[in-house]
């Protein structure tokens, strides 16, 4: 059973080692799910700093999250979030993490404080 939806950042926070971790390890025990284009954000972070391929793969593979494909629900969603959005500066891998929990009506885990203050129809969850 699934208990949020990661954002990267969230995600990133995990993988690092830094303040919120802890509540992201303990909703991926339980079941966590990422849109593809969130992991997508991660993979492109870790191989920036130099992380071989083998170990991020290796290394997100343990996690076990459920990764979900970015479909056409979604790409709608993220469209209809801009308006609501756009004053906060939220990114389109942003509006996908929001748009992902609405459609599966679970909290999004993120460490961007603005995201507290959107009017989204979502439950943030703010790790930090």
């Amino acid at each position: 059973m699934r208990r949020g939806v990661l954002d990267a950042s969230a995600l990133l926070a995990l993988l690092n080692g830094e303040a919120g971790s802890e509540q992201v390890a303990s909703v991926i025990v339980d079941g966590a799910a990422i849109s593809a284009v969130n992991l997508a954000e991660v993979v492109t972070k870790l191989s920036e700093i130099g992380m071989p391929e083998a170990l991020i793969h290796d290394v997100l593979d343990l996690l076990g999250l459920e990764i979900i494909d970015f479909d056409f629900k979604q790409a709608y969603q993220v469209g209809l979030l801009r308006p609501f959005t756009r004053h906060a500066g939220l990114s389109l891998g942003d509006r996908a993490c929001l748009a992902l929990a609405q459609l599966l009506d679970l909290p999004a885990l993120t460490t961007d404080r603005i995201w507290a203050s959107l009017a989204v129809n979502v439950t943030v969850l703010v790790i930090r």
